[in-house]
């Protein structure tokens, strides 16, 4: 199907902040925990279906509106999230000097439907504007939008944002004030645009000089894997629930059953590949702004996330007992952690772990849940987006968790080797529980 898919990149333009960033907001230090994140490129795709009687519209006019619209609000956005139109100062500073952000217009040479009925993250990347190990100084934005109309009417806003300067909650503080914003100036009744903050995390947890350097902090593994999407509907979530309860975890989340099933099928591949087994470990991405116990800090911009991990050495494993580690992880975390980690923490915890994500001397696997935040109540005067995704990582034993549409289920994008992949996608337990990439209408 991907080759007979075009993407045709139309044009390409800088968006600059409609008014200029005052000269005392100029430079936005980051934060500790902004120079430990990798230079990456956070993905997120939205599709809009075309809503209307598709023969009847101009659908030239209508995508012309919509980019116009998408292009004005852009700007209006960048003056509160003046970072994003910055140039990073590496691993220091970001210089908000209003260089504006990347916005391309694409257009794709099929109905939307096409992508919808079977999902193809080959296609994916085309609708992204940049890859996610891209650096900024190949992109020259931080923030890059790709807006691509199909066929029928429909639209994919492809999001690409540095992971320097936004986790998936600054992600969607951004996303929700930029759909108020166009809505105000679509004529919508008045939408309440929130006043972010930036700074509050580099006065919280203050930048380390010893971060301050062309040195790479966390390492991701060299070798890339293949990505398949398992979606969980919300019935299969609560049969998988009532599974995997226990004594010990009575009411298990859908994010500790769905990654404990994965973790368990991925354990199983891996022993089979390899002839033997190797301690697992699963590292889990934990948004910290909750968790902290300072009320600043739930309205921290920038990245304020880290991980507590669950191993395992049994070469035998069960839902129960995996669920068991994931809540006594998290507990232990709560405990070691009771007003949130601190940078000196974050960095001897590295030195500890030795890099864990690249130890070979044992598999690990690391997931980050970007379920509950509100993609899809993304509306910039259209409707709700149909599909909110990404595509995947592009790292092996790498697992990012994401809503479907109604907020209950879940779809797990999961990239690992391809030989591991071969059996997971058939394993049964799996299949019993997830379908494997269906269509998303």
């Amino acid at each position: 199907m991907a080759s007979e898919i075009k993407v045709e990149i139309l044009h390409k333009e800088t968006i600059k902040p409609s008014s200029p960033t005052p000269h005392h907001l100029k430079t936005t230090s980051l934060s500790g925990y902004d120079q430990l994140t990798p230079e990456l490129y956070v993905p997120l795709i939205l599709f809009y279906p075309n809503g209307g009687d598709e023969a009847s519209l101009d659908h030239h006019a209508s995508f012309a509106y919509r980019f116009s619209l998408l292009k004005k609000s852009l700007s209006k956005t960048l003056t509160h999230f003046y970072p994003f139109a910055g140039e990073f100062i590496y691993n220091v500073s970001i210089s908000c000097s209003d260089h504006g952000a990347g916005l391309i217009e694409a257009q794709v040479n099929c109905p939307i439907s096409k992508i919808l009925d079977k999902p193809d993250f080959q296609i994916f990347r085309q609708l992204i504007p940049t890859s996610m190990d891209s650096k900024q100084a190949e992109t020259g934005h931080l923030l890059l939008v790709q807006v691509s109309s199909f066929k029928c009417g429909g639209l994919a806003i492809g999001i690409s944002i540095s992971h320097k300067v936004a986790d998936a909650s600054t992600l969607s503080a951004f996303i929700k004030s930029w759909t108020a914003i166009a809505l105000g100036l679509a004529g919508a009744t008045d939408h309440a645009v929130p006043s972010p903050e930036f700074g509050i995390a580099a006065t919280l947890f203050p930048p380390q000089d010893i971060f301050n350097s062309q040195q790479v902090t966390v390492e991701f593994p060299p070798d890339k894997g293949i990505t398949k999407r398992f979606v969980f509907d919300a019935s299969k979530v609560a049969a998988l629930k009532s599974k995997a309860a226990s004594a010990t975890v009575p009411n298990p989340t859908r994010v500790e059953v769905v990654s404990a099933l994965i973790w368990k099928c991925a354990m199983e591949a891996s022993r089979s590949n390899l002839g033997f087994t190797k301690p697992s470990v699963w590292s889990q991405a934990v948004n910290m702004r909750k968790r902290s116990g300072k009320t600043l800090a739930e309205n921290i911009l920038g990245n304020f996330l880290w991980y507590f991990a669950a191993m395992s050495m049994e070469s035998e494993v069960d839902l129960e007992s995996l669920v068991a580690k994931f809540r006594n992880g998290i507990e232990e975390y709560k405990e070691k952690y009771p007003n949130s980690v601190s940078c000196e923490d974050a960095l001897q915890s590295i030195k500890e772990s030795g890099n864990v994500l690249i130890n070979d001397s044992m598999v690990t696997y690391s997931c980050s849940s970007w379920c509950r935040f509100p993609f899809y109540e993304t509306n910039f005067g259209w409707g709700q987006p149909s599909w909110v995704s990404t595509h995947g990582s592009e790292f092996k034993n790498t697992i990012i968790l994401m809503d479907t549409s109604d907020g209950v289920g879940v779809e797990a994008l999961l990239t690992v080797t391809e030989e591991d992949m071969a059996i997971i996608e058939k394993h049964e337990d799996l299949l019993a529980y997830a379908s494997v990439n269906p269509p998303v209408i």
